[in-house]
């Protein structure tokens, strides 16, 4: 299948972020990037106007990751702690969803996208975790996850999967997320609750 030149207006997960200049398959372009507004074909008839908007889309990502990296920084003493019903065993009654780390972070003043958490399954058992939240593209902020059983204590059995292992579940996603570069097809969250954006 033929392919075509791009500038993509908005970061595209497993692509590129904004400003860059990427081949992608023609009907993937044709079909999404373009009618969704997160790119502009680049041919040899536009390319001063590619420059222009291109240097302006960069000057505007430069800007959005240093605003990233301060809120990082203000971020960065956030644990977040949840308490919920458990069986034996610490397996939860329920689950704790990108939505609820949302709401969490909200409480605390802070307002994130859930398609930002980066949470592969919610967690069903009781435990320490640690949640890759995605400030921008090359910008994520490590939050601490306690998961207690009603009562406040932690379900020994279910300590060991601690946020060693979540953190490697989050790696896992990440390598999925870079074999769908390959292609040149979007990633896509596989979280049971994540919206999924059409592809043709």
């Amino acid at each position: 299948m033929a392919n075509t030149t791009i500038l993509l207006r908005e970061d595209v997960e497993a692509l590129g972020g904004r400003g860059e200049i990427v081949k992608v398959k023609a009907g993937y372009a044709r079909n999404y990037l373009l009618p969704q507004g997160l790119a502009t074909l680049a041919t040899k008839g536009n390319v001063k106007q590619i420059e222009q908007e291109r240097a302006a889309l960069l000057k505007r990502a430069s800007e959005e990751k240093a605003t990233a990296e301060l809120q990082k920084d203000q971020m960065g003493v956030i644990e977040l702690a949840f308490e919920r019903k458990a069986g034996e065993g610490g397996t939860l009654f329920g689950s704790i969803t990108s939505m609820d780390i949302a709401e969490a972070l909200q409480a605390k003043g802070y307002e994130i996208d859930r398609k930002r958490i980066g949470l592969r399954q919610p967690i069903k058992e009781t435990g320490e975790y640690t949640v890759n939240v995605k400030l921008h593209r090359e910008v994520t902020l490590q939050v601490p996850v306690t998961v207690t059983a009603e009562g406040g204590e932690i379900e020994q059995t279910k300590g060991a999967k601690s946020r060693k292992a979540a953190k490697a579940e989050s790696e896992e996603a990440g390598a999925d997320a870079a074999g769908a570069e390959t292609s040149g097809e979007p990633a896509l969250d596989t979280e049971l609750t994540g919206d999924q954006p059409t592809e043709a």
